[in-house]
């Protein structure tokens, strides 16, 4: 065993040192975002605590303790440092956003094996439905100038976002349920285009979604006379939203229904020969997933206070397929860490590095061909990502991992054991 083997065991069984490793870890990156004007390498840093803290060898309570004080406390405060504040915090809202959509689709896809191409689709269904009642919209078809809607309805709204989603992600399942496979894909992105394209022209005869032109001047939140107007606002709801999916997806994981998401993913014929309901089954995936989506919705559409058909397209439903495929389908904590990679490459890493070579031409050290900026070749980038962990981490990044049950729970303890019966031989004997 080499010197690197022997430090990494020791420090595997040792929770001192990693206790100490984390404090030390996050107390630096937190100071230099803090210190610093803007440092994109130390944000990234400072996330990337959180990942540590998944590698840990702590209990899933303390886990829970530290990422709520990381997310809530540390992050937060260290991000108010400089003037990027608000740009710190939209990263991290709109990852908070596509984590809450990935997990959603990785119930579909992950849990109960069903490829869904058009996902962005229930997004879509949650933004317009916070959207047409916050501005006044609505009035074009209901009567007595009611709207728009108070922001105070705004935390309503988030269930019954999720609830239209989860009613449209029944829709979508009702005709599908006999296609399988690739015939599935083609029908769920059929599914997200028409969506889309209804968006676009349920402007008449009654003009309810204001087509191509969108919705503006959607209200923000607002609780208790204070208003979320800010990215740093934002950020708080969006965290509270993302918790109570991941402990919901944590739950159903591990539940009777996430054991038959499971057995039909295996095999459906398998599945409804001990007795689950297929057709159940996948309606409920295919509601609570969509579900998730639309409560984000909601929360995306009052956040930019402007939502149009362009903002929920195809490729919208592809980078979230990306995101799940990427971290590991089936994986709750992969599907968070592909999901942010992907969020903090598109809003980030990609703009950074653009910008820097940018100035690098403006100087004259190099010569970079407008057609090669990285922000033009970010599908190229997701396709080499892509590939690569195919190649290295055909599972994903965190593959997905069954719960183990301890040897004397399937035993009856210790010291016992369970004789199977033998089965009764029959008095009838077959003819020779």
């Amino acid at each position: 065993m080499s010197k690197l083997d022997n430090m990494r065991h020791t420090l595997r069984e040792n929770k001192l040192a990693q206790i100490i490793l984390l404090v030390l870890f996050t107390l630096v990156t937190a100071a230099a975002v803090y210190l610093m004007e803007r440092s994109v390498t130390a944000f990234l840093l400072l996330l990337a605590s959180l990942l540590l803290l998944y590698y840990t060898s702590f209990t899933n309570g303390i886990k829970w303790i530290i990422a709520l004080v990381l997310l809530l406390v540390v992050i937060p405060f260290a991000s108010s440092g400089g003037t990027s504040y608000d740009s710190y915090m939209e990263v991290a809202t709109q990852c908070g956003i596509y984590v809450a959509m990935a997990l959603g689709l990785n119930i579909v896809v992950g849990f109960a094996g069903l490829l869904d191409m058009g996902f962005v689709a229930f997004f879509a269904v949650g933004a317009y439905t916070y959207g047409i009642f916050a501005t006044d919209q609505a009035n074009n078809f209901i009567s007595g100038d009611l709207f728009p809607l108070s922001g105070g309805t705004f935390w309503i709204f988030i269930l019954i976002g999720g609830f239209m989603a989860g009613i449209f992600g029944i829709l979508l399942g009702l005709p599908v349920l006999r296609v399988k496979g690739d015939y599935l894909a083609i029908v769920t992105l059929g599914f997200g285009e028409i969506i889309r394209i209804i968006f676009n022209n349920l402007e008449k005869p009654v003009n309810i979604t204001n087509g191509a032109m969108g919705l503006s001047s959607i209200q923000p939140p607002d609780l208790f006379g204070f208003d979320f107007t800010f990215p740093h606002q934002y950020y708080f709801i969006v965290i509270a939203i993302l918790l109570v999916v991941i402990f919901a997806v944590r739950r159903l994981e591990h539940s009777r229904l996430g054991r038959s998401w499971k057995a039909v993913r295996e095999n459906e014929i398998a599945a409804q020969s001990m007795g689950i309901p297929l057709i159940r089954t996948k309606l409920i995936a295919f509601a609570i997933g969509a579900s998730f989506s639309g409560m984000m919705g909601v929360v995306f559409a009052a956040k930019q206070t402007f939502i149009d058909p362009t903002s929920f397209t195809l490729i919208e439903s592809t980078t979230i397929l990306v995101m799940v495929v990427l971290g590991g389908m089936g994986s709750v904590p992969g599907v968070i860490l592909g999901a942010s990679l992907v969020t903090i490459l598109n809003l980030q890493v990609l703009t950074e590095l653009t910008n820097w070579l940018n100035q690098l031409s403006m100087q004259g050290i190099i010569e970079v061909p407008n057609a090669l900026s990285p922000s033009k070749m970010q599908r190229f980038i997701f396709g080499m990502i892509l590939i690569l962990v195919a190649i290295f981490r055909p599972n994903g990044l965190i593959a997905a991992k069954n719960r183990k049950i301890p040897k004397e729970v399937v035993t009856g303890g210790p010291h016992q054991h369970h004789e199977v019966p033998a089965a009764p031989i029959s008095a009838k004997t077959s003819p020779e």
